[in-house]
């Protein structure tokens, strides 16, 4: 199990194998420009910063809200209990992921810094290897049918363990160096029961995310039919688990 410091109103988390190496400075992306050691940044509603790390090559992301409420409190969350927050949430699921032996990058440390009754939040993961997203993939080529027959299996492999994901979508599917499917970013997902309705909301979202890139970006290679092929092939591997 992972392993848990208290320093003042800051609450780490940590991989055992980490533990003994990570400080405060881990969550400070000013911090690892001032060493050099920034590798690569993704720009989305928020920036994730890949950093490297003696053998480590990880990915620090900061909490942010969403939507309209998003505006007026940013990264400000209500303090109910560490158990309670969204970054013990997802570093405790990513945990556990991992032990059912899902392809999820490894958890490596997390901070909640708690001011009354507001907390924020930042979590650290190992990056995937020579990573690239589906988008990605897209923008560059279509996906043979092996990739997605990958991605259908991956997918359902995820369901058939009950593990709901809350925004399913292309940029959160990678293939790594060795074209194996991971899954990331488990920001407010859980294990459920297996249930038909919430499996299908996932694979509507992620069918949202196909239709939305392509309206987004002129070069998309991706038609109707292959994403039938990805159902079908979700379809059968569901089944056969």
């Amino acid at each position: 199990m992972f392993k848990q410091y208290v320093q003042g109103n800051h609450t780490t988390l940590s991989h055992p194998n980490y533990a003994d190496r990570v400080n405060l400075q881990w969550f400070d992306a000013q911090y690892w420009q001032q060493q050099n050691k920034i590798i690569g940044a993704k720009k989305g509603r928020a920036t994730a910063w890949f950093f490297n790390q003696g053998e480590l090559n990880a990915v620090l992301r900061h909490y942010w809200r969403g939507g309209l409420i998003g505006k007026l409190l940013t990264d400000q969350y209500l303090y109910l209990g560490l158990e309670s927050t969204r970054v013990y949430k997802e570093f405790n699921l990513m945990h556990q992921l991992i032990k059912l032996g899902l392809n999820v990058p490894l958890p490596i440390a997390a901070k909640v810094t708690k001011n009354g009754l507001i907390y924020r939040g930042d979590i650290i993961t190992q990056a995937i290897p020579e990573a690239k997203s589906v988008l990605d993939i897209l923008i560059e080529r279509a996906l043979t049918e092996a990739e997605i027959e990958r991605i259908a299996h991956t997918i359902a492999q995820f369901h058939s363990n009950g593990v709901f994901h809350a925004d399913l979508n292309i940029n959160n599917i990678l293939f790594n160096g060795d074209g194996e499917v991971y899954i990331i970013d488990f920001d407010r997902g859980e294990i459920r029961k297996q249930n038909k309705k919430w499996q299908q909301n996932n694979m509507a979202r992620l069918a949202r995310s196909f239709i939305k890139e392509q309206g987004r970006n002129h070069h998309f290679h991706w038609q109707k039919d292959h994403w039938q092929q990805l159902v079908n092939y979700y379809d059968q591997r569901l089944v056969s688990l």
